[in-house]
């Protein structure tokens, strides 16, 4: 057996894993596995900001930023969790400045910021600079950033190890079991606090933002051993990803000026959103761009909408808008500030589309982008396992595979990167805490006994079912019928195409009998998480009988407060899908209709 034992081990090196691996390498012995090279993670695609109210170029406040994310949130955002998370936001921004991440500067030399979608002045309900940038790159510089100070801090990694269990013993976290994905090998690492920080699931739909290894890993983990997921049913659309693609155009665009344009040649989101227009929240603005393309006013009658940042578009729109730099001067921008703030975005188009944004319309559709549920947490990254928020000793999450829950229903621009920095490190600060208070628990007689039995059973199948196709149709009927508009109807069709899949699953047939880097395993193994999530999130809404944020359901339009101001707890016990419900914290912003 191949064993490894440290005080804490990270599971995930994006933003969220190499920020608990830094913190928690302080004080404890710490690894972080992961099934990709780190700065591969998905953190690298975010493009448009960190947010934080500086206030380095217009007047800000953190009060502003917390009622923003409630408000964002559709009011299920946990308020005491959001208000820690505004809270710390300076801090954690400077933090990473003094790490040496280069922000964009202001001609003072302070850290540049842009507005963002939902982000306001409270008091003229006009958009506010938050978005703290460093071009169209700051989750690639945040993602370099950490991992060099991470290296700095000598944090052992295990890159390219996929996780395959989570090895929990009376009522503990004690360790995980992976595969060593070169040589096929299984390893277990023996650990007294583990931290879950695997991303999200994006991948269970046809049109995704998300990289290839969004599979939903540590939820299904999570899931499997009898532990519940909070909110499935809230998975953010983006409304810009490129047309067919999925590939993200940032919400900086339109921060920078850009607006929407339907196949009429007419901006239609001042109809929608009258008074931030563009920069409305992003269930929102994707439900919109859907609307425009149903009812007939896509491009060319197909299922897209145009992004316009070209100049001579951005400063006709800023003059008829009123809109001015924060000196009062009349906003205007020329083709080379365009390609300056905007480099990798103008060269995804460029390459992928053929289209020039500065002097071209870019065709763009809403795609499936972030989960706002996952494994609950409260503040600190403590797992809670139910609804008396009780936690597992030594498990803990952060990032996008946790749900602390500063999102609710609807997550802001931005936000995604605050959670993971902030969350990230307050997880491994107490996993490392917690570390040292504790002795290393015992390991079952034999951990690694539940993998080699489900690897062995994925090789030895005789079957002939396709990964791929099996794949395929989960992926379209998830995208069809549990996306931006749902219904019953839809969702109940849906639930048993994927019941069906599933049991097709147990047939499929593996051709390469290999061990070094058998990818065919792997995905394998990872269609069958993102098939038992994709029921998850599929009965989550099918329960919700209420629209709020990125849940929108045609038979039931309206948002409840009355009946359904309350978070949704999936567990999966005896192979069945069980649903509990749990308050959201309330401590100042009593809910009220959504106006932008």
């Amino acid at each position: 057996m191949n064993m490894h034992q440290f005080e804490v081990i990270v599971i995930g090196a994006g933003g969220a894993g190499l920020m608990a691996g830094l913190y928690a390498s302080r004080s404890a012995k710490t690894a972080v596995i992961s099934k990709l090279y780190p700065t591969r993670s998905h953190t690298g695609a975010a493009q448009g900001g960190i947010s934080a109210a500086l206030g380095n170029l217009e007047e800000d406040r953190v009060e502003w930023h917390t009622y923003d994310s409630v408000k964002g949130s559709d009011y299920l955002g946990d308020q005491d969790a959001i208000e820690f998370m505004c809270q710390e936001a300076p801090q954690a921004v400077l933090e990473l400045e003094h790490m040496g991440l280069p922000f964009d500067r202001t001609p003072a030399g302070k850290i540049s910021q842009r507005p963002f979608g939902g982000h306001t002045n409270n008091d003229t309900g006009k958009p506010v600079r938050r978005a703290c940038h460093a071009a169209d790159r700051t989750g690639h510089m945040i993602l370099q950033t950490l991992y060099q100070q991470c290296l700095k801090n000598k944090v052992n990694f295990f890159d390219e190890y996929q996780v395959l269990d989570l090895l929990v013993e009376n009522g503990k976290a004690v360790g995980v079991v992976a595969i060593e994905l070169s040589t096929g090998e299984l390893h277990t690492f023996h650990a007294k606090a583990v931290i879950m920080a695997t991303g999200g699931h994006g991948r269970i739909f046809e049109v995704t933002s998300n990289a290839y290894a969004y599979t939903g890993d540590g939820a299904a983990l999570v899931l499997r051993k009898g532990l519940p997921l909070e909110d499935m049913e809230f998975f953010q659309f983006h409304p810009t990803g490129i047309y067919k693609l999925g590939i993200l155009i940032t919400e900086g665009v339109r921060g920078d000026g850009g607006v929407l344009i339907n196949g009429k040649g007419e901006r239609f989101m001042p109809k929608y959103a009258p008074k931030v227009k563009d920069l409305a929240s992003r269930d929102v603005v994707s439900r919109a761009i859907y609307t425009e393309i149903r009812e007939g006013r896509g491009v060319n009658g197909s299922n897209y909408v145009y992004l316009d940042v070209r100049p001579e578009t951005v400063n006709r729109i800023a003059a008829l808008d009123g809109r001015t730099n924060p000196d009062g001067s009349p906003y205007v921008v020329t083709g080379e500030q365009i390609l300056q703030k905007l480099p990798d975005i103008i060269d995804f188009c460029r390459v992928y589309l053929g289209v020039d944004p500065v002097t071209q319309m870019m065709p763009i559709q809403p795609t499936a982008h972030y989960s706002m549920g996952g494994i609950p947490t409260n503040k600190f990254g403590e797992v809670i396992i139910d609804d008396k928020q009780t936690t597992m000793p030594g498990l803990y999450a952060a990032g996008e595979c946790a749900c602390v829950s500063v999102h609710g229903g609807n997550r802001l621009g931005t936000n995604s990167l605050l959670d993971l920095v902030v969350f990230g490190k307050y997880a491994g600060l107490r996993a490392a805490e917690y570390a040292n208070q504790v002795e290393f628990g015992n390991l079952p007689a034999d951990p690694e006994a539940g993998v080699r039995n489900e690897l062995g059973a994925l090789r030895l199948e005789t079957g002939k079912e396709n990964v791929f196709d099996i794949s395929t149709e989960m992926k379209k009927v998830m995208f069809d019928l549990v996306g931006i508009y749902r219904t019953e109807k839809d969702m109940i069709a849906a639930i048993e195409k994927v019941r069906e899949l599933q049991q097709r699953y147990k047939h499929i047939k593996i051709s390469d009998t290999g061990r070094v880097f058998n990818t065919e395993l792997i995905n394998a193994w990872e269609l069958g998480n993102m098939l038992e999530l994709a029921e998850v999130i599929a009965m989550s809404a099918l329960n919700r009988k209420e629209s709020r944020g990125g849940h929108s359901r045609e038979d039931y339009p309206n948002r409840d407060d009355k009946e359904w101001l309350k978070h949704t707890l999936v567990y999966k016990q005896s192979n069945e899908i069980k649903i509990a419900y749990k308050p959201v914290t309330i401590t100042k912003y009593q809910p009220k209709e959504r106006v932008y």
